[in-house]
């Protein structure tokens, strides 16, 4: 019993009583390094989809085209908030945070590429991502339909039986062969690397 006496009397001090009921929190302050999500800055999108191949959650972004312009939409129930399709796309057309002022600060870019790869256990040589690549389409209009091609400029043809890769650095990443292989025999990998000073510049 007295113990609850004591409780009660050190609960009831008026200096208690004001701490508790006019406790005050310090405001709260978006430190500086927060990457809130993407937002569009004024600057025209080009349509190059960098930010779409670098994007690891899926479907967080998407670059549409709307009238006669290029516009990335980022849904914000996908977005993980990594920044990396701030620091991938060549024209600032999205920022976060201050990453666009760190990478000008500290000239840093990140380069990407792709690499094809066919598994030829798997592959059963009907050329349907030689048909399909869109590049191969411009590169060569008469392109068969076996995925045979008389150019040596395709990314990709059927030669000797099988999927050649020719130019693996025209890939723009579309994966348009990945999505009609029947068998998921090919695949578009997104290499990524950091890169620094002239590097970033070129």
């Amino acid at each position: 019993m007295r113990s609850i006496v004591y409780y009660v009397r050190e609960f009831l001090r008026p200096e208690w009583l004001k701490k508790f009921f006019f406790a005050k929190t310090a405001p709260l302050v978006t430190p500086p390094y927060f990457k809130d999500y993407p937002s569009r800055t004024e600057k025209e999108c080009t349509g190059c989809f960098s930010c779409m191949m670098i994007c690891p959650a899926p479907e967080a972004i998407e670059v549409l085209r709307r009238k006669d312009r290029w516009e990335p939409a980022i849904y914000r129930g996908h977005c993980i908030r990594c920044g990396l399709c701030v620091e991938a796309c060549p024209e600032d057309v999205l920022t976060s945070g201050r990453i666009l002022d760190v990478t000008r600060h500290d000239g840093t870019a990140l380069r990407s590429w792709y690499r094809l790869q066919v598994d030829d256990t798997l592959c059963m040589r009907c050329g349907n991502c030689c048909v399909s690549c869109p590049i191969n389409k411009q590169v060569d209009p008469q392109l068969a339909g076996t995925g045979t091609s008389s150019s040596d400029e395709v990314i990709m043809r059927i030669e000797g039986g099988r999927v050649k890769i020719l130019h693996e650095e025209k890939c723009t990443g579309c994966k348009t062969c990945e999505i009609h292989c029947p068998n998921r025999a090919i695949r578009v990998a997104r290499m990524v690397e950091g890169v620094q000073g002239e590097e970033a510049e070129a």
